[in-house]
């Protein structure tokens, strides 16, 4: 487990970042954040992100933080001129697969350009230990279900965001194999979801929201009318099918991940999911049960749209990791009915 210096968390105060860095916060873990601002909500008296300012609360802890961009050269020389930063978490990247299709450029410039400008920063202070924030999108459509680590990637990448995922991947491997000092863990999320069970923390976005969750529980809240879902017409019945992951499941995949890097030699990859999958239907109705609200909906069949089923296998990582996802779709509904509670100051 490294502990000599601080670890780096790049994008730490978006929806998964700010669930990771409040774990490591809480498990001892020294903490150096950066964050560009580009989907934050911010606190302007403080000029400190809101999401940041809740993890300080919740662990009497002040977050060294930075409003840095990966793509700004000269603005990461300067933090690590600053801090002994010994291992980087890299999750700084637009994220959004329908917008990437919009905006290619812009998701190549960020999530390519950006990583490598921050590897050969990495490389010139001599720090060489990494881990991803990768995705289950790279395996694109699958040949097999679940699916392992071992699935080919990338051959069957359907927008410019999980091709920049596949291809910061490989750039990954390629610097491993370049030299042996590196150490790179490729952590491939299934569908982050929830938020911290006490509510305080969860995705707070100046984007519209675009998961499934976020969707249903503004239907609860009565801030939208109902939810319309496309899917295609072999799952016009069920919606769309996916394995959820709790985001608090996942930051405490990042901490196992850390004590990984001390035996690690060169480039892993592990799958983040739990092995479930679920349906749009199910998901809601387990959504109304716990809520106690009615969710109206309907499933609207819609040319393009995939009938994909993403079911991941975790045993490498319960293997490998000694990780294991211990939250379910009830609890991702329960935190996310109360996370939009608190939010919002709706009594539930």
């Amino acid at each position: 487990m490294y502990t000599k210096g601080k670890i780096l968390v790049t994008g730490g105060a978006g929806f998964v970042g700010s669930h990771v860095v409040l774990e490591l916060i809480k498990s001892g873990y020294p903490v150096v954040v950066l964050d560009n601002f580009a989907n934050c909500q911010i606190l302007p008296e403080n000029q400190k992100p809101s999401s940041i300012k809740i993890v300080e609360s919740m662990t009497d802890e002040t977050v060294i933080f930075y409003n840095v961009d990966i793509t700004e050269r000269l603005q990461l020389i300067n933090v690590f001129q600053e801090h002994d930063i010994e291992v980087v978490i890299h999750l700084a990247a637009l994220r959004y697969i329908g917008e990437s299709k919009a905006l290619p450029v812009d998701y190549y410039h960020t999530n390519i350009t950006g990583s490598c400008t921050l590897f050969q920063v990495m490389t010139e202070f001599k720090v060489k230990h990494l881990i991803f924030s990768s995705t289950s999108n790279v395996y694109g459509t699958p040949d097999y279900l679940p699916i392992n680590e071992s699935h080919p990637t990338g051959l069957q990448c359907r927008s410019p965001y999980e091709r920049s995922k596949y291809l910061v991947e490989e750039i990954l491997k390629d610097v491993c194999h370049s030299d042996e000092e590196w150490k790179v863990i490729a952590l491939r999320y299934f569908t982050p979801s929830g938020a911290h069970e006490w509510g305080l923390l969860g995705e707070d976005t100046i984007k519209s929201p675009n998961s499934l969750f976020a969707h249903i529980a503004e239907v609860a809240m009565g801030a939208r009318g109902e939810l319309c879902i496309p899917c295609s017409k072999d799952q016009e019945q069920s919606g769309f099918i996916r394995d959820y992951t709790h985001v608090m499941d996942l930051a405490t995949g990042h901490k196992n991940a850390l004590m990984k890097l001390d035996d690690l030699r060169g480039w892993a990859a592990y799958n983040l999911g739990t092995g479930r999958a679920y349906s749009c239907v199910e998901v809601i109705d387990t959504f109304a049960k716990l809520s106690g609200k009615p969710i109206k909906y309907r499933l609207k069949p819609a040319p393009g749209v995939s009938s994909i089923e993403v079911i991941a296998d975790t045993s490498l990582a319960q293997q490998e990791l000694k990780w294991t996802a211990f939250k379910g779709i009830e609890d991702i509904c329960r935190d996310t009915w109360n996370w939009y509670c608190n939010k919002h100051n709706t009594l539930k």
